[in-house]
């Protein structure tokens, strides 16, 4: 049997470990989904042939996934560590931008690839756009990428039938995945930065709802701005409510995070290049058991296993905090939508400019009056902030006075950096001005009527700074 003793250590050699060197690079993931304006489901076979087209217009990609019908889900730039590839099913694309020390490097790269890649589906009357949720899902074949990871996660989201005894309740879109998107972040973080970092940003995450919500789940749930959040809330993902979400703690120390870590749980391990799923657990629980008892999945069906916990399964653990420790040394960013195209970079430059700022952002939440103090944690403010219509106990001048600060202080940030990034945040003063942020254009626009076709075409187009 594995001891607690065993499992801390090694949760600090996975998680804590890495940030013991001082980097100080970004990392930019952005996800986008893939829509046929015939308004019929996106052809896989087109999403095959421009994977092939990409990878002969950039010849410095290489091969880096396949799946199990013999489709490249995956390309990489070994130079650059840009990676091209498919979220979950061939409806999503990804760009996973390699790591840079700064945000121009990042943008100029990424809009050479989404150009491309739009310019070429627009050929066949496809497109790329700027939302957090696909609008036009229902036409869409919401199946996985046939390969090892995309069939186990999709596996595990299904399973909600099986938890019959837990205090939650289930949506109904195990699919999820296949259909919204997210604008992700990761900064590295020295390790004496960790505890302050996660502590102080967890704090603005309902500032975050109102700056940049984006994900609005047409013809049901139509009056929340960012209907992302619920999606992975009401999964199997949300078993433990620790491993989604929010924090809604203040941690003390790095004891502290450690024992949160603890706290989550783990549903899968691969052995011998599989995925095994089992009922998600608690990780103290997972290493107490001599066998658990999963499914494989083997010849297009699955089949029961037994598997010995073993101490190097750590590694398989798959939280998806809003504010994430990665196995690279990095604390990733993950709560935010994919934002209308010409907006992306705001993602990372809001995140950038506030991280040598922790104490002046602690400063401005302390004597905040606009959203705190109110009798409501961070995770009760976030859930009221994402709807349409902000409730009345909040002024809107205050808020919007409140994030200005917050934004303010980015740029401040950034200004210091001296290159310039601070030009990203532009975007978000917008917001600010109109009280307002993606996912509530796109609500009001189609009470006046809009055609989300032209929400689509809106956000998926491009600025060049």
């Amino acid at each position: 049997m594995i001891n607690k003793e065993q499992i801390r250590n090694k949760l600090y050699d996975e998680f804590i470990q890495p940030t013991n060197q001082k980097k100080d690079f970004i990392g930019v993931e952005i996800e986008i989904p893939i829509i046929n304006l015939d308004k019929k489901a996106v052809d896989f076979d087109l999403v095959h042939e421009i994977t092939h087209k990409f990878q002969n217009q950039y010849s410095d990609f290489k091969t880096e996934g396949i799946d199990y019908d013999g489709n490249v889900f995956a390309l990489k730039n070994p130079k650059t560590d840009d990676i091209v590839c498919y979220d979950c099913s061939y409806n999503n694309i990804e760009f996973a931008m390699g790591r840079e020390e700064e945000l121009f490097a990042i943008n100029d790269r990424f809009c050479d690839y989404y150009s491309f890649v739009k310019e070429s589906f627009e050929e066949h009357n496809h497109t790329l756009t700027g939302m957090g949720i696909n609008p036009y899902r229902k036409y869409n074949e919401n199946i996985p990428i046939p390969s090892e990871r995309y069939l186990m996660l999709y596996h595990h989201l299904k399973s909600f039938k099986n938890y019959k005894d837990i205090p939650m309740h289930f949506h109904r879109f195990p699919e999820y995945g296949m259909f919204s998107s997210a604008s992700q972040v990761q900064l590295d973080i020295y390790r004496d930065d960790l505890v302050k970092t996660i502590n102080v940003f967890s704090k603005i995450e309902p500032i975050k709802a109102l700056l940049f919500s984006n994900s609005v789940l047409f013809g049901q749930n139509d009056n929340i701005t960012c209907f992302r959040d619920a999606l992975w809330e009401y999964s199997t993902h949300g078993v433990n409510p620790h491993n989604i979400g929010m924090y809604d703690v203040d941690f003390k120390d790095l004891n502290d995070l450690q024992s949160y870590l603890e706290s989550l749980n783990i549903y899968c391990v691969m052995r011998d290049g599989a995925y095994i799923n089992f009922p998600s657990m608690n990780l103290l629980e997972y290493f107490s058991r001599d066998y658990v008892r999963g499914e494989i999945y083997c010849n297009g069906e699955y089949r029961d296993i037994e598997i010995k916990p073993c101490i190097s399964d750590i590694k398989y653990l798959r939280p998806f905090k809003f504010i994430n420790l990665t196995f690279r040394g990095t604390v990733e960013f993950r709560s935010i939508c994919t934002q209308p195209i010409r907006d992306s970079m705001s993602v990372a430059a809001f995140h950038l400019g506030l991280k040598g700022k922790l104490d002046e952002l602690d400063d401005i939440i302390t004597k905040d009056t606009a959203i705190y103090h109110k009798g409501y944690t961070a995770g009760e403010l976030r859930k009221l902030l994402i709807q349409d219509e902000i409730p009345k106990i909040f002024n809107k001048k205050e808020l919007c006075a409140l994030s200005k600060e917050i934004v303010d202080l980015a740029k401040d940030g950034l200004k210091e950096r001296g290159i310039g990034e601070e030009v990203f945040l532009n975007p978000l003063y917008d917001r600010i001005k109109k009280h307002t942020n993606p996912g509530k254009i796109i609500i009001d626009s189609i009470k006046n009527n809009v055609k989300i076709e032209k929400l689509i075409d809106d956000y998926g187009r491009l600025s060049i700074i």
